[in-house]
């Protein structure tokens, strides 16, 4: 009993000693912070600019807690000072912060033109662009001084024809039939010498029967040209029968109408106030180079009644023929046809009253000759 009251004061004392050995971390290695690693040396990814995203919020991953260290058996653990955590300095690590806000991406430095792209050259792909309504399908070489030149005339050059004085003579029928009266002829033609703007003109036509001249007449008129194909003709014309002799002032065109009709229109003042008109027109249609089928339709108007010569007022007489030739040569050629002639009006009662034909019909052959 003695000896355990001795050892307990023993046991008490080694047990303090115990526990403040075990407060005593001096001469105990405590574990160090991680050092900062040094990225100074490594190639850090360039910033991108982030400002035109938008950028979801991530949700902040859930840390588990470290398990707190268990205090050791007879201790009472102290609790440790809390210090604030230091701001890391980037700077210290070589790491390169931007002062402000990143700025702007600059494409135009990139190459890129938004505003303006280049345009697709399809030629170089094989494409085959259609070609505007303005241009040439041939393109058309720059003008130099050699092309000018040579479109000038020579200084000592021969001047041109195109107003030299030439003459044209047609005989556009002359032609013969049978009637009952007897053997007849009937011609029609006219002749110019002039320049290509002024002209001198002779028309005559007329028809003879059995010997005795039923109908002719002479014109002699001056021509101008004023478009294309077309004259104004003014003049005198003179009737040898009829009847007694007369003469008129003549003014008219003569010209080729569209479709290529030739076409002339004569009107006409004459003696005691008479007054006339004529007009004619003819095509020519070709059925072959040399075989022509020409129509022909003439009407003659009179403005009084004439009993002497057989003519009354209004529509005097029609005539119509159909003529086909052949050109032996272009200033030669022999014609066969067929020609109706009807008399109206005034101009029937006429006829019926000398004991004539109000209408007539005939075939004729003849030759047509220009030179």
């Amino acid at each position: 009993m003695k000896t355990t009251m001795s050892l307990a004061p023993l046991a008490a004392g080694l047990l303090l000693a115990f526990n403040a050995a075990a407060q005593d971390h001096s001469q105990h290695q405590m574990p160090m912070p991680p050092a900062t690693q040094d990225h100074s040396q490594h190639q850090m990814p360039a910033m991108q600019d982030h400002t035109q995203h938008q950028v979801k919020p991530k949700a902040k991953p859930k840390v588990n807690p470290k398990p707190k260290p268990k205090a050791k058996p007879g201790t009472t653990p102290k609790p440790k000072a809390t210090t604030p955590a230091a701001p890391m300095d980037h700077a210290a690590m070589g790491h390169e912060m931007p002062a402000q806000a990143p700025a702007a991406m600059d494409h135009g430095a990139m190459g890129h033109d938004a505003a303006q792209p280049v345009p697709m050259d399809h030629s170089a792909m094989g494409h085959v662009m259609p070609r505007p309504a303005d241009q040439p399908l041939t393109p058309i070489p720059m003008l130099t001084d050699e092309d000018r030149a040579a479109a000038a005339p020579p200084p000592n050059d021969h001047p041109v024809h195109d107003n030299s004085v030439q003459h044209y003579v047609l005989l556009n029928r002359l032609e013969g039939f049978d009637t009952d009266d007897g053997t007849g002829m009937a011609w029609e033609g006219q002749a110019w010498i002039g320049t290509d703007l002024n002209k001198l003109w002779l028309r005559s036509e007329g028809e003879r029967v059995g010997g005795h001249i039923e109908g002719a007449d002479l014109e002699v008129l001056y021509g101008r040209a004023f478009a294309r194909w077309w004259d104004v003709v003014g003049g005198v014309r003179h009737d040898f029968k009829p009847g007694a002799s007369q003469d008129f002032v003549a003014i008219g065109v003569q010209g080729l109408a569209p479709y290529k009709f030739e076409v002339e229109a004569t009107a006409y003042l004459g003696q005691s106030g008479q007054t006339a008109a004529r007009l004619e027109a003819e095509y020519e249609t070709l059925l072959t180079n040399r075989l022509i089928l020409q129509p022909l339709v003439e009407v003659n108007f009179y403005g009084k009644n004439d009993e002497r010569r057989g003519i009354g007022s209004g529509l005097s007489t029609a005539e119509a023929g159909l003529r086909l030739r052949y050109e032996v040569t272009r200033q030669f050629a022999p014609y066969i046809g067929v020609v109706r002639e009807h008399a109206f009006g005034r101009t029937a009662d006429f006829r019926r009253a000398a004991g004539e034909d109000v209408n007539d019909t005939r075939i004729v052959a003849g030759i047509r000759i220009w030179f």
